[in-house]
């Protein structure tokens, strides 16, 4: 990430946030500053709280206390300046919406019409992030009989393609095989070093996004840590966040994380990703 002067406001702004569901703490205490062309990667165990951040960023969830401001703002809204890439889930094959219909939807989906863009100006706008992110071949077919790795290029171009701030990326890797998670990772970090574009990015896959990441938000238990990839996985904060011995490994230029079986247990009763081994990667 290049240096950012002064007088550039943040991507990201969040101060004394906390959240909280009933007697049980996601985080508190969380002060976080995210800078224009920054990639910051958002990892913990299921029920951690990973998705909850960004909706909170997205105004779709109020916080138990603190602040945050995104892009310049407050959360919520119909805001051009923020992109966000959702979790990957199956669409029906009988869906006929095409996929440049679909990138059209991150212009004016929350309103009738084209509103402030004419329609040639439109279809040029939606071509070039169709174009920006490989899809043109296959962009006017129905996304219902596209493959995965292609409608989550559609959707990174739906995300881009009003030109944001901040790229709020929720599971983006999620059931995709290890090409398309390359894929997919270079072309948002091709989009944040061209455009100065901020990045949070959630996942349980380090591994592929990991040659981009500037910082890493760990959440577990309640806790959370902040710092570059080399302060933060590691054995000794792993091993204190989860209140168990975590032995982090670095194998071929990978993380992974070995022993955090009973931590994850007792983070998270549902997570049953790994019998044996959390594998972020």
């Amino acid at each position: 990430m290049s240096p950012v002067s002064d007088d550039v406001r943040p991507a990201v702004r969040v101060r004394g946030a906390g959240l909280a569901f009933g007697p049980r703490t996601l985080w508190s205490g969380l002060d976080l500053v995210v800078e224009p062309g920054e990639f910051l990667a958002v990892l913990g165990p299921n029920g951690s709280g990973k998705s909850s951040f960004l909706k909170a960023l997205l105004g779709m969830q109020d916080l138990s206390a603190g602040t945050v401001e995104i892009a310049g703002g407050r959360p919520g809204g119909a805001n051009r300046k923020v992109g966000y890439i959702p979790q990957q889930r199956a669409i029906d094959e009988s869906l006929t919406l095409r996929g440049v219909d679909l990138v059209g939807l991150g212009l004016d989906g929350h309103r009738w019409g084209p509103g402030l863009f004419g329609m040639a100006a439109r279809r040029r706008q939606v071509a070039a992030a169709v174009s920006a992110v490989g899809a043109t071949r296959y962009a006017k077919q129905p996304v219902g009989r596209l493959s995965g790795g292609e409608q989550q290029r559609l959707r990174v171009a739906q995300a881009l393609v009003g030109d944001p701030e901040v790229l709020l990326c929720d599971e983006p890797l999620l059931s995709l095989d290890l090409a398309h998670q390359r894929a997919i990772s270079e072309l948002i970090d091709s989009r944040r070093r061209a455009a100065g574009t901020a990045v949070l990015f959630v996942t349980h896959e380090i591994n592929p996004v990991l040659p981009f990441v500037d910082r890493v938000l760990y959440l577990v238990n309640g806790q959370f840590r902040i710092g570059k990839p080399d302060e933060v996985m590691t054995t000794s904060t792993l091993s204190e966040l989860y209140g168990t011995r975590v032995e982090v490994l670095k194998v071929g230029g990978q993380i992974h994380i070995a022993g955090a079986q009973s931590a994850l247990c007792e983070a998270e009763p549902h997570h049953h990703e790994h019998d044996v081994e959390e594998q972020v990667g």
